[in-house]
């Protein structure tokens, strides 16, 4: 009897070990896919972001496309047509446009669509290096208007950072071999218009909530309205800057490979909205922001190889300069939040 319940116990040991080691097992191969899915969401949003402004650039320099309009109502479009097919299917939700959503959200998408055209506009002139650099204008300006439209305040570090990004975007203006005027105003009214576009967007985003039937605005919603109210906006605008002379005149309407292309930047477009927020679900604000800081370093250099951009020493270290303060900002930023 003795010698059975012996063997009994270390039936039960072993049996305890075992369940612990599988216990651990599964922890490992949780964190392991945790990891994975971090990675992977990572890589999708830095390809589709690097991608997007990259094709961009290839419609409306390579091309020579001068439908910036055109070219972000078709890119609108798509996004409409696929997020619609896929709330049809019940793979994503979204709210119901109703009109009391219209009338609140219109500011909003004013706005938006004013951030999406000067954005095609000074891409056309700018090479994409510059843009990224100058774009860190916009995190001054939201700053600013954080500081007097929402009593927020910000630490040493971030101002420091902010008064770097304002340093490397008038070196890299000044020692820019493809300056142009036109494409730095554009991009300049871009900035004013992203920080506006987000301050607004704080403001509405809580009174847009109250009206949905859920009472929540989700990403995908967002996507559905931003995009829906910008189609008659960009047929308006269209025909305003008379895009519709050009339009039927240029060959490359017919070219079967440039609707391949423009669909493919539209498809781009959407992307970055999904991957952002997988991105975000996976990991958390901070290593979002960092990582889009970082995102810039790749996205700069493959643009001045791609597009041949003529650049100087000078230039080069100011771009440099300019990521590196973008970096530096998200680390401020970090640090301030936590």
């Amino acid at each position: 009897m003795k010698s059975l319940d012996k063997d009994d116990e270390t039936d039960l040991e072993k049996g305890k070990f075992l369940e612990k080691d599988r216990e651990k097992t599964t922890r490992s191969h949780r964190a392991i896919a945790a990891h994975n899915k971090a990675l992977l969401s990572g890589l999708a949003y830095c390809i589709s972001s690097c991608c997007m402004i990259l094709v961009n650039k290839y419609v409306l320099s390579g091309y020579g496309f001068n439908a910036g309009i055109s070219l972000m109502l078709y890119q609108n479009f798509v996004s409409v047509v696929v997020v619609s097919v896929l709330s049809f299917f019940g793979v994503i939700s979204t709210e119901p446009l109703t009109w009391r959503l219209i009338k609140v959200w219109l500011p909003v998408n004013v706005i938006f669509v004013g951030m999406l055209i000067t954005s095609m506009f000074s891409l056309k002139y700018i090479n994409v290096a510059m843009v990224t650099v100058l774009k860190n204008v916009t995190n001054v300006i939201t700053a600013i208007g954080e500081m007097y439209l929402f009593n927020k305040h910000h630490d040493n570090r971030v101002w420091a950072a902010l008064f770097l990004m304002i340093i490397s975007a008038i070196s890299g203006g000044i020692t820019d071999l493809s300056f142009h005027a036109v494409g730095y105003t554009w991009q300049i009214i871009n900035c004013f218009l992203t920080a506006s576009y987000s301050l607004t967007l704080r403001r509405v985003m809580d009174t847009a909530k109250q009206v949905t039937k859920s009472g929540d605005l989700n990403e995908f919603s967002m996507v559905l309205l931003n995009n829906t109210l910008s189609i008659p906006l960009g047929v308006l605008l269209i025909l305003i800057f008379n895009e519709v002379d050009y339009l039927s005149k240029t060959p490359l309407l017919r070219l079967p490979i440039f609707w391949l292309v423009m669909t493919l930047s539209g498809l781009l477009g959407l992307a970055i909205s999904f991957t952002s927020m997988w991105f975000l679900h996976q990991t958390g604000a901070t290593t979002y922001s960092l990582v889009g800081s970082l995102n810039k370093i790749p996205l700069s250099v493959a643009g001045i190889l791609l597009f041949h951009v003529p650049t100087s020493l000078e230039n080069s270290a100011s771009i440099f300069f300019g990521l590196l303060a973008g970096v530096f900002f998200a680390r401020a930023k970090m640090r301030e939040r936590s």
